[in-house]
């Protein structure tokens, strides 16, 4: 595969688009509802010798965040796209559209999708490049089975099942044991990363299944820099988020948590270090802003 550098930057910092925050993947809770502004109060863990974690702007053990996040996926899942519209206006479907088109998938591309936000738009893509010679294909990981029954109804809908170019396997980002040692050309996880326990180990992961020159990409919320920008994301995070989710899918506690895991996930550079320090080389800075910074696109490449 070739690094892509489109021309058109629907999404980028630089372009004048209005900002329209939104709801991501992987990313409720049982966190308690706030309208306010962020603030650093946690949470005392269950039992003092437990290693913890964060959960939103809550200390939780680490045992517990996998089962918290999954019991409310499997509350969601069947929601999940009509929130995703609703709340973001549609621009995930850009982000997503040019997260794709970067990756610029060759003819007989072999892809780990975890999280499996990005599979059928890489095949959509890999079909409309090559036509019927088209060999690529795309096996989707995700830990929440309720998740992955969604993504292969929609698999049938589509009518990918029947051509043999997709799978989907139970299984979780930190140890991905169905996943052969250097097996892939590329990985793909988009608005998940955060949710995981150890994000170091997910990074490790992709580095270990990726064969050598494969890409390692992430599509995942980010910090927004510009002050004014920044205030307004606040104000629609924190006051609105939680109340169009109530409104719309009966659940404000969820989107409650997806905006305090958007503060509480590494910075761009800090995460782009991340990826560097697992043995990524990263080209420029390593990350492209969407948006004012409110997403951005993390590439590494294993050479």
């Amino acid at each position: 595969m070739q690094i892509n550098r489109l021309a058109l930057r629907v999404c980028s910092r630089n372009t004048r688009t209005a900002i329209v925050p939104f709801n991501g993947t992987r990313c409720f809770s049982t966190a308690p509802h706030s309208s306010s502004t962020p603030t650093s109060a946690t949470s005392s863990p269950s039992t003092a010798s437990d290693s913890t974690t964060h959960f939103g702007f809550r200390t939780v053990p680490e045992q517990d965040k996998e089962q918290m996040v999954g019991s409310v996926f499997k509350n969601v899942a069947s929601k999940y796209d009509v929130m995703n519209d609703f709340m973001s206006a549609g621009v995930h479907r850009l982000w997503k559209d040019h997260y794709v088109s970067s990756l610029n998938p060759d003819r007989t591309t072999k892809l780990l999708d975890v999280a499996g936000d990005i599979a059928f738009r890489f095949l959509d893509a890999a079909k409309k490049k090559y036509g019927a010679n088209s060999e690529a294909s795309v096996t989707v990981v995700d830990i929440n089975p309720a998740m992955l029954e969604v993504g292969k109804q929609r698999s049938d809908a589509l009518g990918y099942t029947a051509t043999g170019k997709i799978s989907f396997q139970e299984g979780n980002a930190e140890n991905l044991t169905s996943i052969p040692d250097a097996s892939v050309d590329a990985y793909t996880i988009a608005f998940g990363i955060r949710n995981c326990t150890h994000v170091d180990r997910v990074v490790a992961e992709a580095y270990r299944v990726l064969k050598p020159g494969g890409r390692f990409t992430v599509l995942e919320f980010g910090h927004v820099e510009n002050p004014v920008v920044k205030s307004i994301y606040d104000v629609y995070s924190f006051q609105v988020i939680p109340r169009l989710g109530q409104a719309v899918a009966g659940d404000a506690e969820s989107y409650q948590y997806l905006v305090e895991s958007i503060r509480k996930f590494p910075t761009q550079p800090k995460f782009a270090a991340m990826i560097k320090d697992a043995g990524f080389t990263l080209v420029g800075q390593g990350w492209e802003d969407l948006t004012f910074g409110v997403a951005a696109i993390h590439t590494g490449f294993k050479l």
